[in-house]
């Protein structure tokens, strides 16, 4: 799988990577199983931990060090909002962890700086594929990835009961979601059959969903405009003040759609499996399924990752700790007893203790959805313009203010002034 690279740090900063030995040869990783002969300590700088779950994680590591004799772990834990910022100075300069986390919208701009060593996976079959996948670049793997969410579709049961309607399944369609959004809309009492954002994240997906795709097969360009494109977009901007509430009702400002679902006014929304704990004493009988497609199915993944620096002493042993941190049974039972975020295995097993939770019933889909899945669009300059400029067009038709096909040429031309094209 070839991943495109994006640039958040200065073109000196890139620049002064690559030429302070980030391009010499990695070691070789082994396969992490055994212990060094010498006494070692490695670091490991983490955003996932920070806000409730440092105990989890010192748990894990705890497991780790019992089992790696000699090896001893060092952690630091950062902010979410401050890790990037810190990451990029610790590269520039040198200071960088052995392990450390990422996300996959910055992968592809680390492995393009040489800054993650190539990873030897003592058995790769552990992972779901389409995760461990996201970080691979010409067949190589740099990253493993150690935690996941996705987005589904909800839905009122209840409404669904009263209203004679089939729920909604894994075989279901636009039109068949459209179909049922209707019916279960009474706009006159406040009572909405759908909702879907209008953003960059639901634009992406659902172009993909349409067979369509976002950027030119070099990534030099967006490819998004398009008969696919518009009608992807369209899916969104349509169902504003139809089946969903519109802007002036509400509808894009923040925990709206959970809301307005928890007060029994809303049939289906689409987001994601973080909403589960929120629902938890929903008065009325919610369940899940795998996101409908029209061309195809397609679901929004976000993984959380870990790489091994480059410049490492200890790759060996940083290896071994990021296969333990993303696959080790102490990690997966650590997850799933605490609610932090799904790992990353294959084992259905495994997952058992997650799949016989109540509330949703069909926690199943959560995992079928990883079946066919739909990655971000990456660039190499703009990413974070790019994904402004798309919310921004789209919004602005949902408004009225434009047509569909006019906010697609429009973020088109500002796009590609952006990237460079």
């Amino acid at each position: 799988m070839r991943t495109k690279a994006t640039a958040l740090v200065s073109i000196a900063a890139a620049t002064a990577l690559l030429a302070t030995g980030c391009s010499s040869a990695a070691p070789a990783p082994s396969d992490g199983a055994s212990s060094p002969a010498e006494p070692v300590t490695i670091t490991y700088s983490n955003f996932i931990s920070n806000a409730g779950n440092e105990e989890n994680l010192t748990a894990i590591v705890d497991a780790f060090e019992a089992e790696h004799e000699g090896v001893t772990v060092e952690v630091t834990t950062l902010p979410y909002d401050q890790y990037g910022q810190v990451l990029d100075t610790d590269l520039a300069a040198g200071t960088v962890a052995d392990v450390f986390d990422l996300e996959f919208a910055n992968y592809a701009r680390y492995q393009s700086l040489g800054v993650l060593a190539p990873l030897a996976v003592d058995d790769p079959s552990v992972y779901r594929p389409s995760l461990l996948e996201s970080y691979q670049t010409e067949g190589e793997q740099y990253a493993l990835p150690s935690s996941f969410s996705n987005v589904v579709l909800y839905y009122n049961a209840d409404m669904f009961d009263a209203a004679g309607l089939d729920y909604p399944s894994a075989d279901w369609t636009w039109e068949d979601e459209q179909a049922a959004a209707e019916a279960l809309t009474d706009a006159s009492a406040g009572v909405w059959g759908d909702h879907q954002p209008v953003s960059f994240h639901e634009f992406y997906k659902v172009l993909a969903q349409n067979g369509g795709q976002f950027l030119s097969e070099d990534g030099t360009a967006v490819a998004f405009n398009t008969p696919e494109g518009i009608e992807a977009a369209s899916w969104l901007i349509d169902k504003s003040g139809t089946v969903m509430p519109t802007i002036e009702q509400g509808q894009g400002t923040a925990d709206f759609d959970t809301n307005l679902f928890l007060e029994g006014k809303l049939a289906m929304m689409h987001s994601g499996i973080w909403v589960f704990g929120a629902l938890a004493d929903a008065p009325f009988a919610w369940d899940i399924a795998v996101e409908p497609g029209n061309a195809q199915q397609a679901s929004a993944t976000f993984s959380n990752a870990v790489g091994v620096s480059a410049e490492s002493e200890h790759v060996e042993a940083a290896t071994a700790f990021a296969q333990f941190l993303t696959s080790s049974d102490v990690m997966v039972d650590t997850r799933l007893s605490t609610g932090w975020e799904l790992p990353p295995i294959s084992d259905e097993a495994a997952l058992g203790a997650y799949l016989e939770q109540e509330s949703p019933a069909n926690r199943q889909a959560v995992f079928d959805s990883l079946d066919q899945i739909a990655l971000p669009p990456v660039v190499a300059e703009g990413q974070t313009e790019m994904q402004d400029i798309v919310t921004e067009e789209l919004v602005a038709a949902q408004a009225g203010q434009q047509s569909v096909e006019d906010a697609l040429s429009n973020a088109e031309r500002r796009i590609n002034e952006v990237i460079g094209s």
